[in-house]
C-alpha cells in the first residue's frame, strides 16, 4: 500500500493548524496565495466527517478564502475538493485574476498565456490573519 503524501506534513508551509486540520501555502509562482486546507486524518470524503468536524472544516476553508480576498483582491477565488489523485479529504482555495495562465478557466486546464505577475502575501500576514479569523478568542 502507497503512503498517502496528505497524512504526514512533508515539506509544508504551514499557515495554521488545529488538533482538526491544517492550512498550508502550496507555493505555486503562478498562483500566489493558493493555499490547501488538509484534514489531518485520513478520510476520502466529506461526509466521512460527522457534522461538528464538517462546519468546522468549512468554517476554516471559509477564513482562508476571506483572507486572500482581504489580502490579494482577486477577480475570483476557486474552492476544490477533487482527491481524485490524492484520496485525502483537501480543499484547495485559489486566488484568479484574469491575466493568470488559466483563466477563464480551471488551473489545472490547458494554459491560455504566460501569468502576469502578482505579488504574494507573506506567509507570516497570512498566517496572522487566519489565527485572528479561526482561533477563538476569549469572551
Amino acid at each position: 500500500m502507497n503512503a498517502c503524501p496528505l497524512c504526514t506534513a512533508q515539506d509544508e508551509t504551514l499557515l495554521w493548524q488545529d488538533s482538526r486540520c491544517r492550512v498550508i501555502l502550496v507555493g505555486d509562482p503562478n498562483y500566489p496565495g493558493y493555499c490547501r486546507v488538509i484534514w489531518n486524518a485520513h478520510m476520502k470524503e466529506m461526509t466521512d466527517l460527522s457534522g461538528p468536524d464538517r462546519t468546522h472544516f468549512i468554517k476554516v476553508v471559509f477564513a482562508v478564502e476571506s483572507v486572500l480576498r482581504e489580502l490579494l483582491q482577486p477577480e475570483k477565488i476557486n474552492l476544490a475538493s477533487l482527491g481524485n489523485q490524492t484520496p485525502h479529504l483537501h480543499w484547495h482555495v485559489i486566488p484568479r485574476h484574469k491575466d493568470d495562465a488559466h483563466f477563464p478557466n480551471s488551473i489545472w486546464s490547458a494554459r491560455l498565456r504566460e501569468s502576469a505577475p502578482h505579488d504574494a502575501p507573506a506567509p507570516r500576514a497570512l498566517s496572522h490573519l487566519l489565527n485572528a479569523r479561526i482561533t477563538p478568542q476569549p469572551a
